[in-house]
């Protein structure tokens, strides 16, 4: 006979565990304070924060915890860093029973070290791991196991106000079989890399974007508001088409109205000024198509703080666009996100013919500031309840 527990984990979110029936030895939820902790015999030095590369230098130590249908949750471990056994018909192998998030830590001048906004990554981990039917967890545990790998591996953060520590939680299904169903085997593990800048010696460079309306990234009722990575690797090929014709990135359109949806794996902001004259900065709406980002969301609460031009959520389709590019309305345009914050936009490259955005010409005033006041949050030059101390 069925029962229902119902609970509130330390990330506040209500926990609800069907049991169907007696399941002696099952456990439900991981917890922080059963975390093992077994350190590296052979810590390796430390690279020089001037010259990191992304996501190629990782920290001595990585997290893990297992899960199974039969047992649930088994206790989670700080441990050596090594490379992951599978069994080769592992459903994230071949169904893309998997997904990924991404967040940093960062040293300040004072020389603590501070997450910014994760509550919100793990609100988006949970979602994408019900969309792939990965089994559940507890936000506020898992933020907990987190800030213990940061803390064990803390002489990784950088110290430098442009260098930070990128955290990679990654959730992925292990059941060593080729049926396509819910996984009753799964792996939740984070990895943590050093990272410097992503603009190379400070200097805000603009990048151009291939407009391509025969491809597209996301579809209504398809799962591009997850972060998974069979969102991801189908992208690659138009990424280095891009490249081809002399762009960096590819600005993803949808539909007959080509409605501009992402940049790359930035969300996309645009600042113009609207036909009444009144200044506006427009991103996509949270409809499906695109990734609620955690800095698109501080930008929108930035600018609503400020109220100094209208915000709004809403589409943009690539005529509404041109057409406010040809009239001299357009300002400047960019995308944001971790890697970056903002990034913006020189020109957008569609249907053989380029369309410098003058957002360079116009300082640009708005993405550089919205870059300087989130920086000062992050390393601390500003006190804010984003940015939180370990």
């Amino acid at each position: 006979m069925a029962a229902a527990l119902r609970g509130r984990g330390r990330g506040g979110g209500a926990l609800l565990v069907t049991l169907l029936g007696p399941r002696r030895g099952y456990n439900p939820l991981f917890k922080a304070s059963e975390l093992e902790v077994q350190r590296s015999s052979s810590p390796r030095p430390k690279p020089d924060p001037r010259a990191l590369p992304f996501g190629r230098v990782f920290t001595d130590h990585m997290l893990s915890v297992e899960w199974s249908r039969a047992g649930g949750w088994g206790r989670p471990r700080l441990h050596p860093f090594q490379d992951l056994r599978l069994h080769p018909a592992a459903s994230a192998l071949h169904y893309a029973v998997q997904l990924f998030e991404g967040m940093k830590a960062f040293r300040g001048a004072d020389d603590k070290i501070r997450l910014f906004r994760p509550e919100l990554n793990m609100e988006r981990m949970e979602r994408s791991a019900q969309r792939v039917c990965l089994p559940p967890f507890d936000r506020g545990e898992l933020l907990e196991c987190i800030r213990a790998l940061v803390r064990l591996e803390q002489e990784w953060v950088p110290r430098s106000d442009c260098a930070s520590l990128y955290i990679r939680p990654s959730f992925i299904g292990t059941e060593p079989t080729l049926g396509v169903a819910p996984p009753g085997q799964a792996l939740l593990f984070v990895i943590l890399c050093p990272v410097g800048p992503y603009f190379p010696g400070g200097h805000f460079s603009p990048v151009g974007l291939l407009a391509d309306p025969s491809h597209t990234r996301a579809w209504p009722g398809g799962a591009g508001h997850c972060k998974l990575g069979g969102n991801y690797g189908p992208t690659i090929a138009l990424q280095r088409a891009a490249q081809a014709r002399g762009c960096q990135q590819v600005l993803w359109l949808h539909g007959p109205q080509r409605l501009l949806t992402e940049v790359g794996t930035m969300n996309l902001f645009v600042f113009w000024h609207r036909e009444d004259g009144e200044l506006e900065l427009v991103t996509p709406p949270l409809d499906g198509l695109i990734l609620p980002g955690v800095t698109r969301q501080s930008l929108l609460e930035l600018a609503r703080e400020w109220g100094e031009f209208e915000v709004r959520e809403g589409p943009l389709p690539m005529g509404t666009v041109l057409g406010a590019l040809a009239q001299g309305r357009l300002r400047e345009m960019f995308g944001s996100g971790t890697a970056c914050v903002v990034c913006p936009v020189g020109g957008i490259l569609y249907g053989d013919q380029w369309y410098p955005i003058p957002t360079m010409e116009h300082g640009p005033e708005l993405a550089q500031r919205f870059l300087r006041v989130l920086s000062d949050i992050q390393y601390g030059r500003v006190p804010s309840e984003w940015a939180q101390p370990l």
